[in-house]
């Protein structure tokens, strides 16, 4: 009752006071039936004595545990714990329940403690295998004799095997794969232009290109003989130019359209000579106009209608007179006849030469007498600011003949210059 006082005393002084130590020990004290210690006397009563008095510890001993038996000589060494009873068999081996319980539980941390006397553990130790040294061949016989020199070269022999044959592959050996036969036969592709391929770096005589071209022009009309001169590259140049004509002995097997512009006797002299147009200014008039056309392959003038043709120079182009070319003269006649024979060549943009030679049905003499006499022409319109050249080096390039929609065939340069003198000898005669 005196500690519910005291607590009622000290519960106006905070809303919710926390409750002492003191009192809470208190009220154990009061309320608890277990049996309460013997009080500590309060140290400012007792300054000069112990404020504690010790508690007496009373020594606890435990009993100490029993060594193992050491094993006698007749006796199977077994763990000190693996006691058999009676019921072992005759032989001395325990029974199999027995066993089972006793391997059921290994061996602890503290039993191994105890296991002094234990059975010790030999070492094994293998033999180094190295590889045999200079001064060790003498082994090598006893090995040989024992069969473990057979056994190295079968393993030897047969990882060169897997080597040889690919199996050996990113530091691991794989059995290398067989190839396995098919069935059917392999299809092999056969490609296009082989032959053409074997004879693209061959060059061939005049007669022999002449007999090919002959051969391969199968179509049904008639096919013209063409010459295919590829230039040096200097003449790509505009300044230099290549044009000219040449008189084929046995013709082109094609024939010119020849207008001659003149009055007079000169128009008279083209007729006779067998121009195909022949006119004066009433011609040029008309061509202006737009009621005569330009039908005609060449176009001959003489030096007083020059005048006159300024007029149609823009419908002209390449065919507008010049005194160089030898259609601007007062001899129509033999111009005509040169005109009706002739054959014009000029270069390209990019330097080549196209020309007809004549039909395909010509003989091969006839051809190559035409090839002769246009090489001979072609040597002599070379211009006259080509530097770094000869006869054929630095001028001519590469010389192939063809029909209309046949292959072409290049010509060696030896037998078109053997051609070209051939024909200027004939010339000279």
């Amino acid at each position: 009752m005196a500690a519910f006082k005291h607590l009622l005393s000290h519960g106006h002084r905070l809303p919710n006071p926390p409750p002492p130590r003191h009192l809470v020990s208190l009220l154990r004290r009061h309320f608890s039936s277990e049996p309460q210690p013997t009080p500590l006397p309060n140290p400012s009563s007792q300054p000069n004595d112990n404020f504690r008095n010790p508690v007496p510890i009373q020594p606890v001993s435990y009993p100490t545990k029993p060594k193992a038996p050491l094993p006698e000589e007749n006796q199977p060494e077994y763990p000190p714990e693996r006691q058999f009873n009676q019921s072992e068999e005759k032989d001395g081996t325990p029974q199999e329940s027995e066993i089972q319980n006793v391997e059921r539980r290994s061996w602890s941390r503290d039993e191994m403690r105890y296991m002094k006397d234990g059975p010790a553990i030999s070492p094994v130790s293998y033999a180094a295998r190295v590889a045999p040294l200079p001064e060790d061949r003498a082994n090598v016989e006893e090995e040989e004799k024992g069969g473990r020199f057979d056994e190295m070269m079968k393993e030897r022999m047969k990882i060169e095997e897997y080597r040889r044959m690919g199996g050996l592959r990113y530091g691991r050996m794989e059995v290398a794969r067989e190839e396995v036969d098919l069935p059917f036969p392999k299809l092999i592709k056969v490609e296009k232009g082989d032959k053409k391929s074997e004879e693209k770096g061959k060059v061939y005589d005049v007669k022999e290109a002449i007999r090919l071209v002959k051969a391969n022009a199968r179509k049904t009309f008639e096919e013209t003989l063409e010459a295919h001169v590829r230039m040096t590259r200097d003449l790509v140049r505009t300044d230099l130019k290549l044009d000219g004509s040449v008189r084929l002995p046995h013709g082109a097997g094609k024939t010119y359209r020849v207008a001659v512009f003149a009055e007079g006797t000169s128009a008279d002299e083209a007729r006779d000579a067998g121009a195909d147009v022949v006119g004066g200014p009433e011609l040029v008039d008309s061509i202006v106009a737009g009621k005569a056309k330009i039908d005609f392959d060449k176009c001959i003038a003489t030096p007083a209608m020059i005048k006159h043709l300024k007029k149609i120079a823009k419908y002209l182009k390449k065919l507008m007179p010049d005194t160089k070319k030898g259609t601007l003269t007062n001899d129509i006649s033999r111009a005509v006849k040169e005109a009706k024979e002739r054959v014009p060549f000029e270069k390209d943009k990019t330097a080549i030469v196209h020309v007809p030679l004549g039909k395909v049905k010509f003989p091969e003499n006839n051809l190559k007498e035409n090839i002769g006499a246009f090489v001979h022409a072609l040597l002599l319109a070379k211009p006259a600011g080509l530097k770094k050249s000869s006869k054929f080096a630095g001028y001519v390039d590469a010389f192939h003949i063809t029909s209309t929609m046949g292959r072409s065939y290049p010509i060696s340069i030896q037998s078109l210059s053997m051609a070209a003198d051939q024909f200027s000898k004939t010339q000279v005669k």
